[in-house]
């Protein structure tokens, strides 16, 4: 019975939510984890992150652990959804505290930002706080994580469940980017995901791949709703994902153990948030607040053209604490500076008639009156009835009282 009614309710949900099953072929380790070089993993990370914590010894090697001392450490993370071992879970461990370390590393700098809003987020829609570690996998905690798929953001979410989820995206502003409304809409999504599965495995699956493909796994595996039992049923990137999802929760809880250590970031550890209700650039704030623009645009990753859009509706700027004061302080000087050099976009804009044949220089017109013909003004103004009718269009000799007549 459970299962039927899975599948009811799956296949309700899908029409609402079908743009989930468009997400890409995630890869467990994003994109902008492949390279210690990359230069589109976080735009502030060369910036804002600095050199590793002297308290702690970061190691250019990862110890070897045996399988039992990876079984007992997953058993003591204290969490709701099942963190099983095997050689899967173990690969995609061994991947992160290995050739990967120095992205967990900073990834464990970045985890500090970003994770009290996770935790506030899961908090509120009682979700197990586990899955905070889940944009780990998504986008390795980079705001603007942009995949192939055009999937975006710190949850990686599509346009269209974007969209559903109460994300805007136009020319200047992709909420998916935005940190903190994202967060929000992610949580809700993964809490309508769990009213439909009751499984967190499963959730994060559908959260993956859509709850068509898990819904289709299920089927091929005769109705059951072990994650590990439709496993093989589930499309190739998202059999992964589960397991990375378990490493990510290993490798941030036990990176000392691997001999990784966290670097230092040097972004606000407490900010504030204005509200907009006027166009502004995010020069402007920099320049009048003397805050490093940089800055402001890793805090509002969500500006696409650092324009905020405040004359269509209200928006929100995300400023350290002490810059949001002075932003209240400095307000109409902030909206006022250097306006028509960011803000340049014209309301208004004269069009000139020289195109037009009424403004062409030398000529001459005639308006015509009742009685009139082509041949007697042709007579009038000394030229032919011929030169008339190329000049106006005309064919025949019929004219209209009331419009007017180019003589030359």
């Amino acid at each position: 019975m459970r299962n039927i009614l899975i599948g009811i309710t799956l296949s309700l949900f899908i029409t609402s939510i079908q743009a989930q099953t468009e997400q890409e072929e995630t890869i467990i380790f994003p994109e902008s984890m492949q390279s210690d070089m990359d230069s589109l993993y976080w735009d502030w990370q060369s910036k804002y992150l600095i050199s590793i914590d002297e308290n702690c010894q970061m190691t250019s090697s990862n110890p070897v652990v045996s399988d039992s001392v990876y079984i007992d450490r997953l058993s003591r993370i204290p969490s709701v959804i099942e963190m099983p071992f095997n050689d899967i879970v173990k690969k995609h461990i061994e991947a992160y505290t290995g050739r990967l370390r120095n992205k967990v590393s900073f990834m464990l700098a970045a985890a500090n930002f970003y994770m009290p809003l996770f935790e506030e987020a899961l908090d509120t829609y009682d979700l197990p706080m586990e899955l905070k570690y889940l944009p780990i996998i998504e986008s390795a905690l980079n705001p603007k994580a942009l995949s192939r798929q055009r999937a975006s953001g710190l949850w990686q979410f599509m346009l269209r469940t974007g969209k559903i989820y109460g994300l805007d995206n136009n020319s200047l502003i992709d909420e998916r980017r935005d940190p903190v409304k994202s967060t929000w809409a992610a949580v809700r999504y993964l809490k309508d995901l769990y009213n439909i599965y009751n499984d967190w495995n499963l959730v994060l699956a559908a959260y993956n791949c859509g709850p068509g493909n898990v819904n289709k796994a299920i089927r091929r595996a005769g109705g059951n709703t072990d994650y590990w039992a439709i496993y093989p049923f589930l499309p190739r990137e998202t059999r992964g994902y589960v397991p990375g999802f378990i490493a990510a929760n290993y490798v941030m809880t036990y990176y000392c153990e691997h001999g990784i250590c966290p670097m230092e970031s040097q972004l606000p550890a407490t900010t504030d948030t204005v509200h907009i209700n006027k166009d502004l650039h995010l020069q402007q704030v920099a320049s009048v607040c003397n805050i490093d623009i940089e800055q402001l645009r890793s805090l509002n990753p969500q500006y696409k053209k650092d324009i905020i859009p405040g004359n269509s509706k209200v928006y929100a700027l995300r400023l350290p604490n002490n810059t949001a004061n002075l932003f209240i302080e400095r307000e109409d000087s902030i909206y006022a500076f250097d306006q028509k050099k960011y803000l340049n976009k014209r309301r208004t804009v004269a069009v000139s008639d020289a195109g037009s044949s009424s403004n062409v220089k030398g000529a001459k017109y005639h308006k015509i009156r009742r009685g009139d013909t082509l041949g007697g003004i042709a007579r009038r103004y000394g030229v032919t009835v011929s030169q008339l009718r190329r000049l106006n269009g005309i064919r025949g000799n019929n004219i209209t009282a009331g419009k007017t007549l180019r003589i030359r």
